[in-house]
């Protein structure tokens, strides 16, 4: 690595590293995970750094990067659950205030339902941004997400009626 860039990608990580936490435990639904994936996703933006240092954002380059090793990490996660065992879903509690009724929702859509989902509407992507990232077209993403949000009521059903309540 050149000299400075050491530098460089030290100042970005302190400043970026929240907002990539963010975006990390809406897509994980778990602290522990999203610290993983956070420190994942910066180890690989240091690894290649002068790639991502000179695209057009950075931050839109370690968004992508933090997206794509999610849905990587769901992927082969998921084979080795169906390969070894039954995945049992916990039912989502009826009463639960209206965060982690929401999480316990997200958490049933398949992953990239989910990060289309997380993207577009908590980090208010656009549609053409979001396909970009996912290399899908962005009709895909309106379809996915129409579905996503479709499932989403149909879980949260009342929920947030509960979530006010005292």
């Amino acid at each position: 690595m050149p000299p400075g860039t050491e530098h460089d990608f030290e100042a970005f990580a302190r400043a970026s590293q929240s907002k990539l936490y963010r975006t990390a435990y809406l897509l994980c639904g778990n602290a522990d995970a999203a610290r993983d994936l956070t420190q994942t996703t910066l180890a690989k933006l240091f690894q290649h750094w002068r790639k991502a240092s000179a695209a057009d954002s950075p931050d839109a380059y370690a968004k992508t990067v933090l997206t794509r090793t999610f849905l990587a990490e769901r992927r082969r996660r998921l084979r080795d659950l169906l390969a070894h065992r039954h995945v049992d879903r916990a039912p989502v509690p009826a009463y639960a205030e209206l965060r982690v009724t929401l999480l316990a929702a997200l958490a049933e859509l398949p992953p990239r339902a989910r990060a289309m989902v997380v993207l577009r509407y908590w980090d208010d992507l656009s549609v053409g941004t979001v396909a970009e990232l996912l290399r899908c077209s962005e009709g895909t993403v309106k379809s996915q997400c129409s579905r996503a949000l479709a499932r989403l009521r149909t879980q949260l059903g009342e929920a947030h009626i509960y979530a006010t309540e005292n």
